[in-house]
């Protein structure tokens, strides 16, 4: 009973990670947690990899003309230097409190979105300083828990791209900042033929999801999927304080 609720677990993460790499934002965030039900979150994350790997070539088929170069530029160099700050650092680490501190400036930045006068709003532009900064916080929690996703939309969502640029900017940011954790995460904890059967028997599920998330991501007004994002990131930021106090 225990294995076929694991199983059934593991097979619904692979599924949300699909669904993030398809252009649905921040559910693949959802995967950690749910498998650190039977096991550390490290551990949990190390098993994922491969998957957000694999779940990321078909995210860059799919929006593969789609995407904000200006904003790569900033971002990609910040993320791969913050998953070399977290390798550096991964002895040192309190993931509780990284998980309490990006769970706050996220519900900080949902409420201020939701809460401010509509008439001063202006739309963002792709700051350098802005950019690399929380460029450099996505790599880290990412590397920490695939948690990477908070800082990403806080200095994105503000630009105001059309849903399948934003998609395809999130999706070639993270497959490279994914792609640059192999050789940490196989440092820090090697993986085992048990580890890499199991992530082949979760392919399928992950494929699945990524051309699904792609599926609803065309069918979502522009309007609509800001909604989603920002109230994804709002459920996951909450998720993410109540992970780090209930430590």
């Amino acid at each position: 009973m225990e294995f076929n609720l694991y199983f059934a677990l593991a097979a619904l993460a692979a599924v949300l990670i699909g669904m993030s790499k398809g252009g649905l934002p921040i559910v693949g965030m959802m995967s950690v947690p749910l498998l650190s039900l039977f096991m550390s979150p490290l551990k949990a994350a190390v098993l994922l990899l491969p998957l957000f790997v694999i779940s990321d070539a078909v995210g860059l088929w799919l929006y593969r003309r789609n995407y904000s170069l200006i904003n790569l530029k900033i971002l990609i160099p910040a993320g791969v230097a913050g998953v070399f700050l977290g390798w550096l650092t991964a002895s040192m680490i309190d993931e509780s409190t990284i998980k309490l501190i990006i769970g706050l400036v996220g519900v900080s930045f949902c409420l201020q979105t939701w809460f401010k006068r509509s008439d001063s709003a202006e739309l963002a532009t792709a700051s350098i300083p802005k950019g690399s900064f929380w460029g450099l916080i996505s790599g880290f929690t990412s590397f920490i828990a695939h948690a990477g996703g908070p800082p990403f939309q806080i200095f994105m969502v503000p630009q105001k791209f059309p849903k399948a640029e934003f998609a395809g900017t999130s999706t070639i940011f993270f497959a490279i900042v994914n792609l640059s954790k192999v050789i940490p995460y196989q440092d820090l904890s090697p993986y085992s033929l048990d580890d890499l059967q199991q992530a082949a028997y979760l392919v399928p599920c992950a494929l699945i999801g990524t051309f699904l998330g792609a599926y609803l991501t065309r069918r979502i007004a522009d309007a609509w999927f800001y909604k989603l994002v920002l109230g994804s990131l709002f459920l996951v930021s909450l998720k993410l304080i109540w992970s780090a106090l209930s430590a």
